[in-house]
């Protein structure tokens, strides 16, 4: 739960910024394929399978980030001195869309069964971790750039 929290900051931070910006979303995409690609060794047949089934799990997860919980966050950032009813409300709403993640989590490895072998399966988490790993280190390289232009 710790670690997931920097990875949905940066990941809602990124969809905004990416959304003003779609080359770098495209960018960032293509990067990623490439890097879960390779740490995986998918075949041609593998990816050609894979890829689908991991593309709908990304739409649905990028679905509740950029719906509910971009709701919750405006909420949040509109009231931050909300009553405890209010805050009950919205976390029952934060509650309810990293279950719906989780569920599609699920129905991804499910669905992967059929595609990629268990090993290859659980390399995918570490891929995914790494790329986040790495995509946050070239961000904070960049910030620390223009900050030494300024």
């Amino acid at each position: 739960m710790k670690r997931l929290i920097p990875i949905l900051v940066l990941l809602i931070g990124l969809s905004g910024y990416a959304q003003r910006d779609g080359r770098m979303n495209e960018r960032i995409k293509a990067q990623k394929v490439a890097f879960i690609t390779e740490k995986l060794s998918l075949t041609a047949e593998e990816a050609q399978q894979f890829w689908p089934i991991y593309n709908a799990f990304e739409e649905k997860r990028e679905s509740i980030k950029s719906g509910q919980l971009r709701e919750v966050k405006i909420k949040i950032r509109q009231n931050p001195d909300m009553s405890d009813r209010e805050a009950s409300k919205l976390l029952d709403q934060i509650l309810d869309a990293e279950n719906e993640i989780h569920n599609a989590k699920m129905k991804l490895a499910e669905d992967l069964k059929s595609v990629l072998s268990p090993k290859k399966i659980i390399r995918l988490r570490a891929a995914e971790d790494g790329f986040n790993r790495e995509l946050l280190q070239h961000l904070k390289k960049m910030r620390e750039r223009r900050m030494n232009k300024n």
